[in-house]
């Protein structure tokens, strides 16, 4: 293959990965809102949606797979290992801390992952990351700070601080997620994280039980675990393997900013002038940041 060939096959791989985590970035933003909707509590929420997503990923795997010997056998090895922990630990903590924390603090937290993804890079795999990508991170974390402060929610009470761990919970647990399967292409993307959430919702349905489970608006909680999660993360974690952690990391950002949008749309909760300033400094980051960043290597 010429060198021209070489690079344009790379330079389509990075598209392709940006256009996908930006696709499920996007579909993943109405989330919370419906999570509102449910008004259900977080472990009820994560017996529903762990259950639904994982087993909406199980389903397309059995239906799509090529050889599920193989990819059964691949699942005893470390990285599919991770990336089971990994799913059940971030359907864990993210209703955990919305149930039981302010958002901010927990959109505080969540909005570390992209520096997660490339400090992991980094250690775990010597995959560097570029000035652009450093800078970027920087203005959008500014604008997110700027942004969930508006209500003054993150001070340093008992509840703030329990948001503020769930969310670098999450953000860990994304971003290994993330740069493991970009570094192990072999493995079985529907089954590994399909498991990961079916754990986390048995555990859920276990310790809240039958009973409680239809308290709330089940369809509303449906809505997340049968579309929004199993599209968003399917398209996320697919990016992943074609564009770096950090690139995922940071569009991911966009629910971080867009998701209080639709809440304001559906329920009437206006956002302010921190949240809307803050907002357009990330989303205008980003649009720069994508539009001039298509010749850095994946």
């Amino acid at each position: 293959m010429s060198e021209y060939a070489a690079a344009s096959a790379a330079r389509f791989r990075l598209r392709s990965g940006v256009g996908l985590a930006l696709v499920g970035a996007l579909i993943l933003t109405p989330d919370a809102l419906f999570m509102r909707l449910s008004g259900m509590g977080g472990l009820q929420m994560l017996g529903w949606r762990g259950l639904c997503m994982g087993t909406v990923f199980l389903v397309a795997w059995t239906l799509t797979s090529a050889d599920r010997r193989s990819d059964i056998a691949r699942m005893g090895g470390g990285a599919a290992i991770l990336i089971v922990v990994c799913q059940a630990v971030n359907a864990l903590l993210f209703p955990a801390g919305i149930a039981a924390a302010p958002v901010a603090p927990v959109l505080i937290g969540l909005a570390t992952a992209p520096i997660w993804s490339s400090i992991l890079a980094r250690l775990l795999h010597g995959e560097p990351t570029s000035r652009a990508t450093w800078v970027t991170i920087a203005v959008v974390l500014a604008g997110l700070l700027y942004a969930v402060t508006d209500k003054g929610e993150t001070g340093l009470e008992a509840k703030a601080l329990t948001g503020l761990a769930c969310g670098l919970g999450v953000a860990v647990a994304l971003a290994l997620n993330f740069v493991t399967l970009r570094h192990n292409p072999d493995l079985p993307l529907l089954l590994a994280i399909g498991l990961g959430a079916l754990g986390a919702g048995t555990f859920g349905w276990a310790v809240t039980g039958p009973s409680h489970m239809t308290d709330g608006a089940v369809w509303a909680i449906l809505i997340c675990g049968i579309a929004i999660l199993p599209l968003s993360f399917f398209a996320l974690s697919q990016a992943s393997r074609h564009t770096s952690a950090a690139n995922v990391g940071l569009l991911l950002l966009l629910e971080t900013v867009l998701a209080p949008l639709w809440v304001w749309l559906a329920l009437g909760e206006a956002p302010g002038a921190r949240m809307l300033t803050g907002g357009a400094v990330v989303v205008g980051a980003l649009a720069i940041y994508l539009l001039h960043g298509h010749r850095r290597r994946a």
